[in-house]
């Protein structure tokens, strides 16, 4: 089997619990009623030796097989006998950031959306060191700009 997932979050949770993973328990574990049943499936295949293959994928970059699983998912929810937990929004934070993206020699910029994960960690990170050369840079620049205002002023 070819599990093709764009979301890295996800991979990481059903990696630790499936085949050789050190957790044993979902107890306390976000989202441990969705992951339950894929994770006992995955591991059924994995202990009887079935080839199982997890893909890390780029969301909404036209991979047609995730692009029909989002098709597939969007539908599956939005039916009448489904449960609200499925379809009805949560009260986790969502961060969303600025994020480069250089192609073809110029650089664009996206807005990934994210809950608390590595990624909103190494984003604020990343924005934090951002900020800190742009003080230090108007700091020098500043105090460049007064010596060459009174090098003008003294000719």
């Amino acid at each position: 089997m070819l599990y093709l997932c764009d979301n890295l979050a996800l991979l990481n949770a059903v990696k630790r619990w499936v085949g050789e993973g050190g957790k044993t328990t979902l107890v306390g574990a976000p989202d441990a009623e969705i992951l339950l049943e894929a994770i006992e499936k995955l591991r059924k295949r994995t202990t009887a030796g079935a080839a199982t293959c997890l893909v890390k994928v780029k969301a909404h970059r036209g991979e047609p097989a995730n692009e029909e699983a989002d098709i597939q998912a969007d539908k599956a929810i939005s039916g009448k006998d489904v449960p609200t937990e499925w379809h009805n929004r949560t009260n986790r934070v969502v961060f969303t950031w600025q994020e480069p993206q250089g192609k073809g020699g110029t650089v664009s910029y996206e807005d990934p959306k994210s809950t608390w994960n590595s990624g909103v960690q190494k984003a604020i990170r990343r924005g934090s060191a951002e900020e800190e050369v742009r003080k230090h840079r108007d700091r020098v620049t500043g105090a460049w700009n007064k010596s060459a205002n009174k090098d003008d002023k003294s000719m």
